[in-house]
């Protein structure tokens, strides 16, 4: 199993190039089950849970090519997928394949709109709390689907197909708004989502889903309204810029001092995240096309923060920053409101001497002057890159083991490290 060795001291300058965002690529390769027209994705990213995903839609009969480089284009630039879901040969999404990947679970929808039924296993991935898909089937439910859960498995039918409703979801899910949305669009009449998630991946899948042909209003708001249509085209779209990889670049270079211009990325995705940044000490620039962050000089300074659904702090920058406030001169505080399980990451830090306590869901951090290098585990997706962020500036040699879990959500992370400066090593195992 691969490992990652970090020798911690070196500040980071240069440019670094940000990825399309794999929390949009996802739902929208999820989506193009719903045409059987050809759908063009941009700027997909090169990641684990990409390759994952293409073999559970390929299990549904969804055919894909890769187009090669153009003139003008380089490492940074993303793939363009082509994918062809004209037939689709089977309704049935396996565990050995739904239990890798929880986003996998969104086939649901699309399935069960186009074809009017789906069998779907219940999903896996980072176990970072329970995230229960009861608001998924309680919205696929009132859309008209019958869904009985049996056997691990969540089987749906819509024999006569969904039906426009009015939900409210009892609590913000972005995995159930994207699921809801694309599910409504092929349901007949309108579908209104109350309480719906906000975040920019959700406005680009809807901004997608209307290329195709799809009647949305409201994307980005709490209310989402969608009218049903009988039936949705091919299109081309971009997959926007990865806003959490932006943000754990700039707490890298928060943390280790320097001065690294992010490009093919925006600001305004992030906001809150570069805000709290801004108050611990570093600077930020939004520039044409990305943004610019430097710390030279002066120490970083503790802040606070709450996770919240967008566009509150997100809770995938919670253990990036963690990371960053051990070095924080002073004490800070912070909560996690999303997900139950999120701090398991505060072990593998305190073994390079970070002194965090936890009291229910908040951390108090005590900033150290020196962190020292020591083996550590990767628990998760954002855990395991927070544990790169602290081997930046510890003092000797920093390993972190299991870091298939980088793969699924960091393209090229190591690459991208030592082009500024970072010492970093990948090590197969």
């Amino acid at each position: 199993m691969d490992r990652i060795r970090i020798r911690g001291g070196n500040a980071l300058n240069g440019t670094i190039p940000i990825s399309g965002a794999k929390n949009a690529a996802l739902p929208l390769m999820i989506a193009t089950l719903l045409t059987d027209d050809q759908v063009t994705l941009e700027n997909v990213p090169h990641l684990a849970d990409v390759e994952q995903l293409i073999r559970i839609l390929g299990n549904h009969g969804v055919d894909y090519t890769v187009a090669g480089k153009r003139a003008g284009q380089n490492a940074a630039t993303g793939r363009t997928i082509h994918f062809s879901a004209r037939t689709i040969v089977d309704t049935v999404a396996p565990y050995e394949l739904v239990s890798k990947m929880r986003a996998s679970f969104w086939v649901i929808g699309p399935l069960l709109a186009r074809m009017g039924r789906a069998k779907v296993s219940l999903p896996g991935g980072c176990a970072i709390g329970t995230r229960p898909v009861d608001l998924f089937i309680d919205g696929l439910r009132a859309l008209g689907a019958t869904i009985e859960i049996d056997a691990g498995y969540a089987n749906a039918e819509a024999k006569d197909g969904l039906v426009g409703t009015r939900f409210v979801f009892p609590k913000v899910s972005v995995g159930a708004t994207h699921v809801l949305m694309m599910a409504a669009t092929l349901a007949k009449g309108e579908t209104i989502l109350e309480n719906a998630a906000r975040e920019p991946e959700v406005v680009d899948l809807a901004n997608c889903l209307k290329s195709m042909g799809a009647k949305i209003e409201g994307a980005g708001t709490p209310t989402i309204r969608i009218e049903g249509v009988a039936q949705l085209s091919g299109t081309r779209h971009s997959v926007l810029p990865d806003r959490i990889e932006t943000g754990t670049y700039a707490m890298a270079v928060a943390m280790t001092g320097g001065n690294v211009l992010l490009t093919n990325t925006d600001a305004h995705l992030l906001d809150n995240a570069l805000g709290a940044l801004r108050q611990a000490g570093a600077e930020i620039e939004a520039v044409e096309g990305g943004l610019r962050v430097s710390r030279n000089g002066g120490g970083i300074h503790p802040v606070d923060v709450m996770t919240d659904p967008y566009p509150g702090f997100p809770t995938d920058l919670q253990a990036q920053f963690m990371g960053l406030m051990t070095r924080a001169e002073g004490v800070s505080h912070i909560t996690e409101t999303i997900f139950e399980n999120r701090f398991m990451h505060v072990q593998e830090l305190a073994r390079l001497g970070a002194r965090i306590s936890l009291s229910g869901q908040t951390a108090k951090v005590e900033g150290v002057p020196v962190l020292k290098g020591a083996p550590v585990m990767a628990t998760d997706l954002r855990a395991s890159v927070s544990l790169v962020i602290a081997g930046l500036v510890a003092e000797g040699e920093t390993e972190v083991n299991r870091v298939y879990h980088l793969d699924r959500g960091f393209e090229r992370l190591e690459e991208k490290l030592t082009g500024c400066g970072a010492d970093i090593t990948r090590i197969a195992g």
